[in-house]
């Protein structure tokens, strides 16, 4: 006879040996996901190449990862609930594996992005159960330690891949950034049932809801298929992507509207009537996207308009890692003693003063200058991501952390693609009216102009290719500019954020649960 969720009761916890090679195993899988997300970046032009395709398509390698991950991670709670979330972590984990395998060996473009789709629907899952997983296995005053390595992955791994996927693609081949999941995935999955299969969750019975499944799958997909591609079409200029942004809102209207009066909705929208959840949430998707918006922006504006490699952009870019993996185990083992609005407004704070530092830099900072501000933001980044976690699931009840993990994720991960979508072309538009801007004195009657086009002739250019160099010279302010106008946006955003964090209720207690 199937179970309801009212009779399932709380796994007891893991001690010792044991519950340090569960952490480990759930720790690596997640890392293993979420570092697939950004080590194909940088490798996307070796993809291309090699698959004879151009750049552009190579990037359907990212964007067809995130939308199967996306379109899963809210679909995360109701099959866990079906078919228990032990079992449903480790198929995640080897369906992953596969398809890791699947995409080294691709050998044409189509092979590569069905492996790709394949591998992040697999994954979808894997990172929302995993903090299930490890808040059901530590004992009670120990879940804020639990949260803290959680979210240490998560943050870690997109700040490695970069620099680990540059130095794979060019010391050995690109099939390898997907090769190198196999052996952890391999090991993670089994380390998790052999410890696990026996204290597998209560599982229930629910008829899929196919209505809210289609409306989901068509309005994440076209979304998502929007937010990659518009940049390159210019936007609602072109009518394939505002036939896309129409089909995604009709679509996630319908299912917004469906889920509310579903018998069995596929996504658990019910959570949003809880305070924590969805002042949480509101917090974590928003400020991811500030977040998000500063790390695409910066490596970018260093490889485009500044000359860096791109192992030298990641260079600069890793240190904001340093401070966050110190800090993340303090912060969790001290939760329960501090307040937690006030450590995520703590983050804001450095997350928007840091971005206000960046606004000020120009094309001549030093490589020194760049790394301060950037190691600096770690102190944000624990402050931000462990509590937030644990605001969004306090008042929830144990099997309700499969669902609000889940819902959670989908909205982080929105953030970031919609953040990707909006501050590159952000980017690009005001380094467009910055460099009209710069143009106009660039004239004879600016005495600064002949003497810049005099010096560069006198150095054997012709007038032809000085007024080139000029404006290579004037497109570089302008990029820097451009890139300046982010980070100040981003800035702001951080500060309007603080009232929103503070609309949550305490008590938030341990790992989710209500305070005593």
């Amino acid at each position: 006879m199937a179970s309801t969720p009212n009779d399932i009761k709380p796994l007891p916890p893991l001690h010792g040996t044991a519950l340090v090679l569960l952490t480990i195993a759930v720790a690596f899988s997640t890392f293993m996901e979420v570092l697939d997300i950004t080590i194909v970046n940088v490798a996307v032009p070796h993809i291309a190449g090699s698959l004879g395709v151009s750049a552009s398509e190579g990037t359907w390698t990212i964007s067809s990862y995130s939308l199967a991950s996306a379109i899963m991670q809210p679909l995360t709670g109701w099959i866990a609930r079906r078919f228990g979330e032990v079992k449903t972590f480790v198929v995640s984990v080897m369906l992953f594996v596969v398809f890791s395998m699947l995409c080294g060996l691709a050998t044409s473009m189509p092979m590569l992005v069905f492996a790709r789709l394949m591998q992040g629907a697999g994954s979808g899952p894997m990172v929302a159960l995993s903090l299930t997983l490890l808040l059901a296995s530590y004992p009670k005053a120990k879940q804020g330690i639990a949260l803290a390595l959680w979210a240490m992955t998560v943050v870690i791994a997109p700040i490695f891949g970069p620099i680990l996927g540059g130095w794979i693609t060019d010391n050995f081949s690109w099939p390898w950034i997907f090769y190198i999941n196999l052996p952890v995935g391999v090991l993670a999955g089994i380390i998790t049932w052999t410890l696990l299969h026996k204290r597998e969750t209560k599982t229930y019975q629910a008829p899929i809801d196919a209505i809210g499944l289609v409306l989901l799958v068509v309005g994440v997909g076209c979304l998502q298929f929007m937010l990659d591609n518009g940049n390159d079409h210019d936007w609602f200029a072109s009518p394939l992507i505002v036939t896309l942004g129409l089909i995604a809102v009709v679509c996630l209207v319908f299912l917004v509207v469906w889920e509310l009066h579903a018998k069995h909705p596929v996504i658990d929208l019910s959570l949003f009537r809880k305070r924590n959840f969805t002042a949480g949430v509101i917090a974590l998707s928003l400020g991811m996207f500030a977040f998000f918006g500063i790390n695409v922006v910066f490596p970018l504006w260093l490889q485009t308009t500044l000359g860096y490699t791109a192992t030298w952009a990641g260079l600069a870019t890793a240190p904001v890692g340093i401070l966050a993996f110190l800090l993340s185990p303090i912060i969790g083992r001290n939760m329960d003693r501090l307040d937690l609005r006030g450590i995520v407004t703590f983050s804001f704070i450095v997350f928007a003063a840091t971005a206000y530092w960046f606004s000020g830099f120009d094309s001549t900072a030093s490589f020194s200058t760049l790394v301060v501000p950037r190691f600096i933001m770690g102190i944000a980044i624990p402050c931000f991501f462990i509590p937030l976690n644990q605001i969004y699931l306090a008042g929830l009840k144990p099997e309700e952390f499969a669902s609000a993990s889940g819902l959670a994720n989908f909205f982080r991960t929105l953030g970031s693609s919609v953040s990707t979508a909006v501050t590159v072309t952000l980017w690009q538009h005001r380094g467009i009216l910055h460099h009209a801007t710069l143009t106009e004195s660039v004239v004879p009657t600016n005495p600064a102009a002949p003497q810049v086009i005099q010096g560069l002739t006198r150095a054997g250019f012709s007038t032809s290719q000085a007024l080139g160099v000029t404006d290579q010279l004037v497109n570089r302010e302008a990029l820097t500019l451009a890139v300046n106008d982010i980070f100040w946006l981003c800035a702001v955003l951080f500060v309007l954020l603080i009232p929103v964090i503070w609309l949550a209720k305490p008590p938030f207690g341990s790992g989710g649960a209500p305070g005593h």
